[in-house]
Order: C-alpha cells, then sequence, then structure tokens
C-alpha cells in the first residue's frame, strides 16, 4: 500500500511538472546573454550597489507575467487580438510595432553575440583556418541554422543541447556564489535604492531591469500558454509555474551572476568598458579553474542561441494574431515570416561596438516601450467587458507599482541618451521614447474618456 501511495505520489508530481512550461519559456529568454552580460557590467562598474535592481527584477518579472497570464486565460486569446477587438486595431499596431522594435534589436544583438562567442572559441581552440575565426561567417551559419530549424520544426535538438549549457554555467555561477568571498556589508549596502555614476548607472539599472520586466516576455505569454492549450482551470498550474520560472529559477540566477561579477570582477581590475568574453570568464575562476573561460564562452553560447529561438517566433506570432495568420509552421505566411526575421538576424555580426555593452543598452532600449504593454495589459483587465473577473484592488496596485518602477527607470536611462542625441543610435532612443509617451497619453485619454462615457 505504501509503495502504491509513493507511486501515485511521483506520478502527480511527474504530471505537475509536465505541466509547467510557458513562463519557463518566457524565463530562459529573461535568463539570455543580455541579461547575463547586463548583470556583469553591472558587478564590474559597481560592485554591490544594483543589488536592489536584481532583486526588485525577479519579483517585478514574476508580477508583471502575473498579469498577462491573467488576460491570456481570462480572455483565452492572444493579446494582439484582444488589443484589436475591444481598443481597435491602430492600438493593436501599435503594440505590434512596439514588440517587433524591442525584439529586433535583441535580435541582432544576441546573434552578434553568439557569432563573436562562436569565432572566439573556434580562436581559443587552436584551429590553424582564419575564416573559421571570422563572426560574419558564424553569423551567417547560424542565421541559416535558425531558420531552417524555426521554419522546418527541426530546432529542437540545437535547443536541447543549448540548454544543458545554459545549465552548466548557471550552476557553476550559484556554486561560484558559495566560494567567493561576497563581503555581506557592502551587499547589504546595495538593497538601498540609489543609481550609481548618473548616465552609465541608469543605462546598467534599466538593462538588468528590462531583463525580467520586457514587452516581449509579457506579450508572448498569452500565446505559449494557448500552444498548451490553458484555460482558466489551470490558474493554479500557472501561478505555479510563474512562481518557479521568473521567481525561483530565474531570481536565484540573477542574484548568482549578481554577487560572483560584483565581488570577482572589480577585484580583479576588469574595466567594464572593454569587458569581453574572456575577461567575463574570470567571474568562474573559483569554481572552474583553467576550463573557466571554456565553461563561461560554452554557456554564453547556449544562452545566446535558446533565447535566439524563442526571441525569433515572438514577432511572427504578433504578426500573424492581427494579420489572422495560423500561428504555425504549418501556415507559409507564418513560416515564412520566421525564416525572415531568423535570416535577417545574420546582420547583427556586422555591427561594430562591444557586445557586452550593446547587451546593456538592448534590454534598456526594450525597457522603453514596455511600460505602453503594461497599460495596455492593466486597462484590458479592468475592463468588465473584455474579462469577467477584473483586476483585484491589490493586483491593480501591483500593477501600477510595476508601471511606476519600470517608466522611472525607462525614463533615466532616455534622460542619459539625451545628453548624446547628436548619436544616431541616441536620437532613435529619444524618438522612440517620445513616440511611446504619446501612445501612452493617449491611452490614458481614452481610458478616462471611456469610464467618464461610461458613468
Amino acid at each position: 500500500m505504501a509503495t502504491e501511495q509513493r507511486s501515485m505520489e511521483r506520478g502527480r508530481i511527474s504530471t505537475a511538472l509536465e505541466r509547467l512550461g510557458p513562463t519557463w519559456l518566457a524565463g530562459a529568454i529573461a535568463a539570455g546573454p543580455a541579461t547575463m552580460g547586463s548583470l556583469l557590467v553591472a558587478g564590474a562598474s559597481f560592485g554591490y550597489a544594483l543589488l536592489w535592481v536584481v532583486v526588485c527584477s525577479a519579483v517585478l518579472g514574476a508580477l508583471g507575467q502575473y498579469l498577462a497570464m491573467r488576460l491570456g486565460l481570462l480572455t483565452e486569446d492572444g493579446i494582439v487580438s484582444v488589443v484589436d477587438r475591444h481598443l481597435g486595431s491602430t492600438w493593436a499596431w501599435v503594440l505590434v510595432v512596439d514588440v517587433v522594435l524591442a525584439a529586433g534589436l535583441a535580435q541582432l544583438i544576441i546573434m552578434k553575440t553568439l557569432a563573436e562567442v562562436s569565432a572566439t572559441m573556434v580562436a581559443s581552440a587552436g584551429v590553424d583556418v582564419t575564416v573559421l575565426a571570422d563572426p560574419r561567417l558564424w553569423g551567417v551559419t547560424w542565421a541559416v541554422i535558425l531558420a531552417l530549424g524555426l521554419a522546418g520544426g527541426g530546432y529542437r535538438v540545437a535547443e536541447l543541447g543549448a540548454k544543458v549549457l545554459v545549465s552548466m554555467v548557471v550552476v557553476a555561477f550559484v556554486a561560484a556564489a558559495f566560494v567567493v568571498p561576497i563581503d555581506p556589508t557592502a551587499a547589504a549596502g546595495g538593497l538601498v535604492p540609489a543609481i550609481p555614476a548618473g548616465v552609465d548607472g541608469a543605462l546598467v539599472a534599466a538593462g538588468i531591469l528590462g531583463g525580467a520586466v520586457h514587452i516581449t516576455l509579457l506579450t508572448m505569454q498569452s500565446y505559449t500558454m494557448r500552444a498548451r492549450g490553458w484555460t482558466v482551470r489551470d490558474a493554479d498550474t500557472a501561478v505555479v509555474d510563474i512562481l518557479s520560472s521568473m521567481l525561483g529559477a530565474f531570481g536565484v540566477f540573477s542574484l548568482a551572476v549578481f554577487l560572483v561579477a560584483a565581488s570577482v570582477l572589480p577585484a580583479a581590475g576588469v574595466d567594464p568598458a572593454t569587458i569581453d568574453g574572456i575577461s567575463a570568464a574570470q567571474t568562474l575562476g573559483p569554481v572552474a579553474g583553467e576550463y573557466a573561460t571554456w565553461v563561461f564562452l560554452a554557456g554564453l553560447l547556449g544562452a545566446a542561441v535558446s533565447t535566439l529561438g524563442g526571441n525569433t517566433i515572438v514577432p511572427p506570432y504578433l504578426l500573424a494574431d492581427k494579420l489572422g495568420w495560423e500561428q504555425s509552421t504549418d501556415d507559409s505566411r507564418y513560416r515564412a515570416a520566421v525564416a525572415g526575421v531568423a535570416l535577417v538576424s545574420a546582420v547583427g555580426a556586422f555591427l561594430g561596438g562591444a557586445f557586452f555593452q550593446l547587451l546593456v543598452l538592448t534590454l534598456a532600449f526594450g525597457l522603453v516601450g514596455t511600460p505602453f504593454a503594461i497599460a495596455i495589459i492593466l486597462v484590458l483587465l479592468n475592463d468588465p467587458d473584455v474579462v469577467p473577473e477584473t483586476n483585484s484592488r491589490v493586483a491593480n496596485v501591483g500593477g501600477l507599482v510595476l508601471f511606476v518602477v519600470a517608466a522611472l527607470l525607462a525614463g533615466e536611462f532616455v534622460r542619459g541618451e539625451l545628453e548624446t542625441i547628436s548619436d544616431p543610435l541616441s536620437a532613435f532612443v529619444v524618438a522612440f521614447a517620445v513616440a511611446m509617451a504619446l501612445a501612452l497619453l493617449g491611452l490614458a485619454g481614452r481610458y478616462v474618456r471611456d469610464r467618464v462615457s461610461g458613468d
């Protein structure tokens, strides 16, 4: 009898674990090379000073996914369709463009990271073939692999291998957190909210938060849940999914990487402005020894591969939803969109600049467009014509806190970009921020008008 009971318990646990998934995909993207780069640059630049942002990122990331989950389960539809139906086609297109720009920039920079890491690993192995150490070749190669895999359905092997590599480096960082001499007093001081060093501090802080509270993660939640066939009856499973992935796994990953970086990189004299894969690998020296570089680069490569796989399908998902396509490779239009996004990402390998600094910029840019997505979700969750059960007061307060924190950090980042607005990239960031601010004002005006007319 006891044996049967244990067997039944194992069966229930196994079934529960099999049910988890949608937010774990979001968590896997969040724990990608951009977040890792932001955490490493933060630790190398400011020591423990931004620990409060790291903690907030996990908590607010879980809150954001919870709100997106509620909207997806209560409407049982993709977020773009819901916006189109209840707010209108214009607002749906604004959301689509917002996501495409944020995901598109991330796609290019993560491909640059993957290409340069691949080339570095070949060069470190002593392969005497010059062309194989060229990142541009690797960018084109990985873009073709990504296109064929995602459009043809053969990507799972590469994704499995990538997840193994990511798991390896996460375990290494967690182990390192128990080995390196972390200063508890200095770490406690990092829990006091403050933005260090002006512009650079704002950029890095926005990058850290942007890793967990990002428009692509918020919008893809409804589609991944639909793919699993979840309905409102699966709400409890969805909550466990969010807590275990974003607050648990992602939170542990972020804290481990940041604390190790803050303890090791400043003492090693690593320059945040020129940090690369080789110097960043010093973080794993205490546990990986002479193999630290290979372990770190392999984990970074795996994170880039798995993140690219998830990020590639985000723009096609939203476009397909808006244009009425089937969100499956059975639809040739959707398949062509996926292949197109994958192939265009090869351009990233031809971009200049240090990829660690560009990864931070990528997440900060994505954060600029995220308050609009949060506002959209909150407006819809408080409309009884959209959802059968509107937000509770607690959920609304949490959502407003999430919106304010994201908007403030994004605003600090944009304020810094104003100082270098003559630079084309800074000008684009500022223009994007202005467009998003106008969209927010328009959405707020519509909400107030609807409430007044409804009364």
